[in-house]
Formats: C-alpha cells, sequence, structure tokens
C-alpha cells in the first residue's frame, strides 16, 4: 500500500538526554506545534542517537524517556496529529543505515563540518565511537524512512540534510527508481539561545527547563548575564551579548516595548533588575501551563507509554515499507 501525501511530511526529533528547556522551546517545540496542523509530522525520540557518545552508560538516556514525552504533550504536541515515535523500537532504521554505510566514505563524514566541530568539542581524537562517526548517516536513515521532504533544523545541521540528499541521489542511481525523498531544510527564525551564563553550550544549570518550579525560574533570571560595565541605573548599557535581551526577544510578545527598553537602556535610565522583573513575568505566564500540564502527565505514565508505543506501531509500518522498497530495489528481497 504506497501513501500519497499532497501535504509536506515532516521529521523533527530530539535526543533523549535530558529534559527539554526553553531553547529546545523557541528553537523547535513551538515551530511543531505550528506545523502539526498543516503537515504530516513525525517526531522521532532519538534514543539510539542519545547512545552515540553515552554507550557505557545507558541509564543517561533511559531515564529521560517519560520527563521528554511530557514535555513534548505540555507543550502542545497533539498527539491525534504529530506520531511521536521512538527510535530504538523502529528496526528498519537501522537496517537503513547499515545499507547506507556502505555508500558513504569516511573521509565524507570526517569533513562533515558538524561532526568535525563535535569530536573537537568532545575531545574524541582516537576515542571516537564508531556510532558517533556515523550519525548523519543514521540520521539520513532516519528522515528517508519516513520519506520526510521538511526537516526543521538549526543552522549546524544543515550539513546532515545535504548528507542525506546524497544517500537519496546515490540510492535512486543505483535502483533506477525514484524510491527515496529529497528533503528540505527549515531553519527556525529565533538563532540559538544561549545559557543563562551567556555562553552557548548547555552546561549543568545554566539552561532553563520546561519543568523548572516558579522559583527556580525567578532565580534563574536573576543570576543571567547582564552587561558587566552597566554598573547603575543611568549608565548606558549594551544589549549585545545581554542574556536578559536576547530572552526577552526570544520570548516577549509584545515587540515594541522590548524596543522601547532597548532603547531607554542603551541611553542610560533602565536597570537590570527592571529588566529582569519584566522578563521574570513573562516566563511565568509561559510557564506555568505547560508546568501544571507537565506535572499531571508525569503522574500517568501509563497514558505517555501509550501515546508513544500507538505512535511508534503507526511509524514501524511506515519505515519498514521504506526499508521494503530499498531493499527490492537494490535486488536484496528474494522471498
Amino acid at each position: 500500500m504506497s501513501v500519497h501525501h499532497t501535504q509536506s511530511v515532516i521529521l523533527t526529533g530530539d535526543r533523549i538526554t535530558g529534559p527539554l528547556h526553553l531553547g529546545h522551546y523557541t528553537g523547535s517545540l513551538q515551530q511543531r506545534v505550528t506545523l502539526q496542523h498543516s503537515a504530516v509530522q513525525y517526531i522521532l525520540m532519538a534514543d539510539m542517537q542519545g547512545l552515540t557518545d553515552n554507550g557505557a552508560q545507558p541509564e543517561k538516556v533511559n531515564r529521560y524517556f517519560y520527563d521528554v514525552a511530557a514535555d513534548y504533550l505540555a507543550a502542545g504536541i497533539d498527539p491525534a496529529r504529530s506520531v511521536i515515535c521512538l527510535q530504538s523500537a523502529l528496526p528498519a532504521l537501522a537496517e537503513l543505515t547499515l545499507l547506507y554505510l556502505n555508500l558513504v566514505t569516511v573521509s565524507r563524514l570526517e569533513r562533515n563540518p558538524t561532526v568535525k566541530q563535535e569530536i573537537i568539542q568532545k575531545q574524541f581524537s582516537r576515542t571516537l565511537p564508531a556510532g558517533f562517526l556515523i550519525y548523519p548517516v543514521s540520521q539520513a536513515a532516519d528522515i528517508t524512512a519516513f520519506k520526510a521532504d521538511l526537516v526543521p533544523v538549526g543552522e549546524d545541521q544543515l550539513p546532515m540534510i545535504e548528507q542525506t540528499n546524497e544517500i537519496v541521489s546515490k540510492i535512486n542511481n543505483i535502483t533506477g527508481q525514484k524510491l527515496l525523498v529529497h528533503c528540505r531544510a527549515e531553519v527556525g527564525k529565533t538563532g540559538r539561545l544561549p545559557g543563562i551564563d551567556g555562553k552557548m553550550s548547555k552546561s549543568l544549570g545554566n539552561a532553563i527547563n520546561l519543568s523548572v518550579s516558579a522559583d527556580e525560574l525567578t532565580r534563574a533570571v536573576n543570576a543571567m548575564f547582564t552587561d558587566p560595565q552597566h554598573l547603575r541605573v543611568s549608565d548606558p548599557g549594551r544589549i549585545e551579548g545581554n542574556v536578559v535581551f536576547a530572552y526577552l526577544d526570544a520570548f516577549h510578545p509584545d515587540t515594541a516595548r522590548v524596543a522601547e527598553m532597548k532603547a531607554r537602556y542603551q541611553a542610560g535610565g533602565l536597570g537590570d533588575r527592571e529588566c529582569k522583573t519584566v522578563l521574570n513575568e513573562c516566563l511565568q505566564t509561559l510557564l506555568a501551563p505547560i508546568r501544571e500540564e507537565r506535572a499531571r502527565l508525569m503522574a500517568d505514565k501509563p497514558y505517555l507509554l501509550s501515546v508513544i508505543r500507538s505512535g511508534t506501531e503507526k511509524a514501524r509500518e511506515i519505515t519498514q515499507q521504506t526499508l521494503d522498497q530499498v531493499k527490492r530495489g537494490m535486488g536484496l528481497q528474494l522471498f
């Protein structure tokens, strides 16, 4: 049975190595909540990919299974519109990865700028896990298995899309059929959200989780990095690198008010405390309903499990269908 979509097919997902935070919310969750109304959307809980650099500590991945599921639903992902599925429960993905690996050279993987960057960051050198080096191929398997034509990603993931499309072309050339679909990246409008200390990497305690309590949120906002030179309210302050303004830009609904605050801050006459109060109010309003719904969901783990189980069953059928087509196309399925 072949499925004909007039709508876009979207694949997104997250490594489930920790609960989701505001960076995920502005970077992808908001977009997914909107897209689920106009497209066929699959959301992959990428536990296998989480193991690529946590293989010896699988508990780092499996302990956040329910957290991430609750974060999705509390943020507005509707399981009746979006298919939430678990990567490790879709064996077709692993099989496609293995097929594709024969079409990709090691030097091509090492040239992938995102992988290159992460290898340096994680200081792997010769301790590089093979699974980590090949994760762009595993991502290509994820995308092509669902025949996704639209993949919402951050700027840093564009090399993954390029590599996926190279694999699509190779398979289609080898089989002489248009079995796989080329995809395009949809880069979100918001850039990456800095941590509260102003650094881009998400180290311990520098991101604000969606599950944060009201008091923890206030503490996090008060601890945010501003302009170290802005010592008195009357001093002119800098907006660049100021985390409070980065978050106001990302989350405050009233852009005119934020623009006016920036002007006052730069001219002198607006203190950090007032800026933080405005941001705290805005984030409390945003996160209170999410926190409440999330707590309700976390108290009902059987429900969360049933959502993922039924999504995974749908996804299993679709991904298996793609695998069968590729194997037949390559002459591998004799019976």
